[in-house]
């Protein structure tokens, strides 16, 4: 693989379907609603992960394809596997607050490579190499050093769950006495790139799918962060799990769901 010439299409392909959000008329969007409370899809996470799966699949013809929309059996088994969200938060896609993302990682024999999340309104693109590091728009990045008590808390609350939104909301009202507060932004994907960047020192959700943390959770180790399940073991790439990212100097004190 040549991998500066992969990076580069994979990030062409990526404005390309950023492009295909901004543009979309969201007061006519069709949507069905998949299992789990409001957990929808939109007819644009489809046409975006077709365009995708296309995309990525001719970059890399040896590869397989694991996204978000459509039936899921197991995970591939082969060497090569793009792991894709087409649009996280798609909720708030469909309200027009502008904090969703496309996600892509490249994963070979299920080690995270390359990663890439996008947000078309902010024209944001966060990437990371394995062993290179992390960055925003080119330029390099790293996690916060600031203690918790100086950080803000980002958290996810697993709403398709029915036992797990309480949970997450009895774990974020611990925290607001050990942090300067907390965010519910609806997109683990941008949370994690949030940690990788500094913009809040801890984020957690009890349970994300891997292709809600697959891409972010590159960009956080790439960035100086850490991630792991909520009880500090690591996570399996392959399963749904809890997910924990951190900052240099963050406190952790949960144990696992």
């Amino acid at each position: 693989m040549d991998t500066e010439k992969t990076i580069k299409e994979i990030k062409d392909l990526a404005l390309e379907c950023g492009e295909i959000l901004k543009k979309a008329d969201r007061s006519r969007i069709n949507t069905d609603v998949k299992e789990g409370h409001a957990n929808f899809v939109t007819e644009y996470d489809v046409l975006v992960q077709s365009r995708l799966q296309e995309g990525l699949l001719k970059i890399l013809p040896e590869a397989r394809f694991f996204g978000e929309e459509g039936e899921h059996t197991a995970f591939p088994e082969a060497e090569w596997v793009f792991v894709v969200d087409p649009i996280d938060g798609t909720t708030n896609f469909m309200k027009g607050l502008n904090l969703s993302a496309i996600a892509i990682a490249l994963l070979q024999n299920k080690e995270r490579i390359f990663s890439l999340v996008y947000n078309p309104f902010t024209d944001e693109m966060f990437t990371a190499l394995k062993g290179r590091g992390a960055r925003l728009n080119g330029k390099t990045i790293s996690v916060s050093d600031e203690p918790l008590e100086r950080g803000i808390v980002l958290f996810g609350t697993s709403p398709y769950y029915e036992d797990l939104p309480k949970k997450a909301f009895d774990t974020a009202f611990s925290y607001m006495d050990k942090c300067m507060d907390v965010r519910r932004l609806g997109s683990a994907e941008l949370d994690l790139c949030y940690v990788a960047c500094g913009r809040a020192e801890l984020y957690f959700e009890p349970l994300i799918q891997p292709w809600d943390y697959a891409a972010g959770s590159l960009i956080v180790e790439e960035a100086g962060g850490t991630v792991s399940r909520w009880d500090g073991t690591p996570f399996d790439i392959t399963k749904a799990c809890s997910c924990v990212a951190k900052g240099k100097n963050a406190v952790w004190t949960e144990q696992d769901i």
